[in-house]
């Protein structure tokens, strides 16, 4: 009868030591795939908000532009944007002013008006004017042919930063209402570069913070803003942040308060320009 040969398997301390070395080797791998996780969450968040950076100065620069054009360059500036009263949430245009202050109740934002370029030109809500050319300089555009629109930024509450919006609405209408733009901004600022009261004079003596400037003051010349762009809450690693503190720094008391309390490790973006206003200046 044959001998059995003895079958030996794995000791409990093997087994023990080859759990060890799985466990520090999944481990590993899990905070490979965590930092990885986080760095794109953070990549897609500073994503977004140079996107929305992008977009926003786009949109502003575009229609700041717009402001005062004439389809026929050699009519009168007060004969191309006559006086008109406050309405819709705009303080009133005086003559020859293709840009005004939002009322006070409206907050933060400005108004401009322009001749449409083209036939049927789409004003922000996607609305296209009655006015149709049949020449290429016409001499009966009236008031009414005039585009106005109005910008308004709209605060998100402290918990909800990245609900700031920045809004639009055609005055031309029929029921005028303000429609998103733009969303992901935790505060604005605006600044009007006011000249002498000589449309003429093309000059910008000194700037004026958006809620300060009023009918009374001097016309407006040119248009400085700021926006700080957020993403949702819990997308940095450090407790404080910059970008965030810069802006603090100039920020308004209820302002302050509302941002520090609604950080929670947000990622910012700032965008700015300064905008001319057509025929208003060199």
């Amino acid at each position: 009868m044959s001998k059995l040969n003895n079958q030996y398997g794995l000791s409990m301390v093997e087994l023990l030591i080859a759990l060890a070395i799985s466990s520090f080797l999944i481990l590993g791998i899990t905070q490979v795939y965590i930092d990885n996780q986080r760095h794109y969450i953070f990549q897609q968040s500073q994503s977004g908000n140079l996107d929305s950076g992008r977009f926003a100065a786009l949109l502003l620069d575009q229609y700041i532009s717009k402001a005062g054009y004439r389809r026929t360059p050699s009519s009168l500036q007060e004969m191309a944007f006559p006086e008109r009263t406050a309405s819709g949430g705009c303080m009133a245009f005086t003559a020859g002013a293709p840009i005004t202050n939002l009322s006070v109740s409206e907050g933060m934002g400005f108004c401009i008006r322009y001749q449409p370029q083209v036939s049927g030109e789409l004003d922000c809500q996607g609305v296209a004017s009655n006015t149709s050319f049949t020449q290429a300089f016409p001499s009966t555009l009236t008031e009414s042919d005039l585009i106005v629109l109005a910008f308004k930024y709209e605060p998100g509450a402290s918990t909800e930063l990245q609900n700031g919006r920045l809004l639009c609405k055609s005055l031309n209408a029929a029921t005028p209402q303000f429609t998103e733009q733009l969303t992901g901004i935790a505060d604005m600022r605006m600044d009007f570069g006011v000249g002498g009261t000589d449309i003429l004079s093309k000059e910008v003596t000194s700037y004026i913070p958006q809620k300060d400037w009023t009918t009374n003051s001097a016309g407006i010349r040119s248009v400085r803003y700021s926006i700080l762009l957020t993403s949702r809450t819990g997308q940095r690693d450090s407790d404080d942040s910059k970008i965030l503190t810069d802006w603090l720094t100039l920020a308004t008391s209820a302002n302050k308060t509302r941002l520090q309390s609604g950080d929670k490790k947000r990622i910012y973006q700032v965008v700015g320009s300064t905008q001319t206003v057509r025929n208003l200046m060199p």
